[in-house]
């Protein structure tokens, strides 16, 4: 049960759907409204205070990608997509469009319910001082109050998620990390399954990083996970 009552967005079109994850987030103690068009939900973001929004993909007028994309662009809100649509390239779609998780339908409640609290933690933990002005590994150096990278003194564009990913290698360098953290940490998932989808992210940042600049950040430990290397 949260603490407090917080304000969750439900962006659906089929009333059934909407309604029953209504009645499920507000027995939780949530509060809730529904919307069901992507271009009038964009509108609302942008005008009423949301602490989270779930966010359907196959919606009219504005495609649940596109609301997530705009949104971004102005607001940090936690954005959790909720679709049937669950090929990995959906997902890395769907994260790479700004949202912190991705989950595909039919789901669990108490799952879903999981990930809102994981999506709600870190996006408190993420407004909170940080004490480290910058973070250093190699000649690769993080900002993390700026989201901003520099290898050799040369900014590296990396998209959100990418970032998020590599700023927790870092914040763990010589620390083994498994799959499961990795994912728990960095996309909010409480449970071991899609493992796959950091290998994606890890491939991205080695393509952007190590290969780019020829230098050798990302291990790969056989049959554990991934550990950034002085």
């Amino acid at each position: 049960m949260p603490i407090e009552r917080r304000k969750i967005f439900i962006v659906e079109d089929e009333w059934k759907i909407a309604r029953f994850l209504q009645m499920e987030l507000e027995h939780e103690g949530f509060e809730t409204v529904i919307e069901s068009n992507g271009r009038n939900a964009l509108d609302r973001i942008m005008q009423e205070d949301f602490d989270l929004v779930l966010l359907d993909v196959m919606i009219p007028e504005m495609d649940g990608i596109e609301v997530c994309r705009r949104i971004r662009e102005l607001s940090e809100i936690p954005i959790i997509i909720v679709t049937a649509k669950d090929d990995i390239e959906d997902k890395v779609t769907g994260l790479d469009s700004g949202a912190d998780d991705y989950l595909t339908k039919p789901f669990a409640i108490p799952e879903l319910l999981a990930r809102i609290r994981a999506a709600l933690r870190k996006h408190k933990s993420l407004q909170q001082p940080l004490d480290e002005s910058e973070l250093q590994v190699k000649n690769l150096v993080l900002f993390p109050d700026r989201y901003k990278v520099l290898v050799n003194e040369q900014e590296v564009e990396l998209t959100k998620k990418e970032y998020d990913l590599l700023e927790y290698l870092v914040r763990n360098k010589n620390r083994v990390l498994n799959r499961e953290q990795i994912l728990q940490e960095v996309w909010g998932y409480e449970y071991m399954g899609d493992t796959n989808v950091v290998d994606v992210y890890v491939r991205y940042l080695r393509s952007k990083l190590d290969e780019r600049y020829d230098e050798k950040y990302i291990y790969t430990i056989r049959g554990v996970g991934y550990v950034v290397k002085d």
